[in-house]
């Protein structure tokens, strides 16, 4: 596993069609949208709302693409509105959904937080996922190393981790094997690739 966090595709699940690539991948890479009593444009992140529902990498230029294409209406086949906003709601909402799921495992007991414990559950081999504050110390952070066959994020801010355990910021936290892990894991990876590379710019080519 290398320390980007990047997982192998799970090919076991449903899978959609991207309306910006044309590419079929499984659900949990993409996002899905429909559109509300008003014709807005809506990000369904969970995948639960009804209605008819289009989907999109989970990659900021494709959705970036999309708004400027009109991809949403022709995919939906009717007249929509898209909100000036709706790439930024997209990541605030996957932030939310990501810090959630990790509170979700602290509850549970399957996450810690500090370097300490971090260290600890690393060296007696109970983390599957290493999570790092994007905006920690490097030096810090290069003292722990991603779980053998586990996982790395590194893209939540020292505020967002914190606001997942409690707390006014955090740098380093573990999860342990188990349901909620898997789905940190992919949620972050949604998160990662609508997130704002450092030039400013999302990711799609071509």
């Amino acid at each position: 596993m290398s320390r980007g966090g990047a997982s192998e595709d799970r090919r076991d699940g449903p899978e959609r069609r991207c309306i910006v690539t044309g590419e079929v991948q499984p659900k949990h890479g993409l996002i899905r949208f429909v559109a509300g009593p008003d014709g807005e444009i809506v990000p369904d992140i969970r995948g639960k709302l009804p209605g008819r529902g289009v989907y999109v990498a989970a990659d900021r230029a494709a959705l970036e693409k999309a708004v400027a294409k009109k991809l949403f209406g022709r995919g939906l086949k009717m007249q929509v509105r898209v909100s000036d906003d709706l790439v930024d709601e997209v990541e605030r909402q996957l932030v939310r959904r990501v810090i959630d799921t990790i509170s979700l495992a602290r509850k549970s007991g399957d996450a810690v937080a500090g370097y300490e414990k971090v260290k600890d559950w690393l060296s007696k081999e109970e983390a599957v996922v290493l999570v790092q504050a994007v905006d920690g110390s490097g030096r810090g952070k290069s003292k722990l190393s991603t779980p053998h066959f586990g996982h790395y994020i590194g893209w939540l801010t020292a505020d967002e981790l914190g606001m997942a355990f409690g707390r006014q910021t955090v740098i380093h936290a573990a999860l342990a094997s188990g349901g909620l892990a898997q789905r940190v894991v992919e949620e972050a990876q949604r998160l990662r690739g609508v997130r704002k590379t450092e030039g400013g710019k999302g990711r799609l080519e071509g």
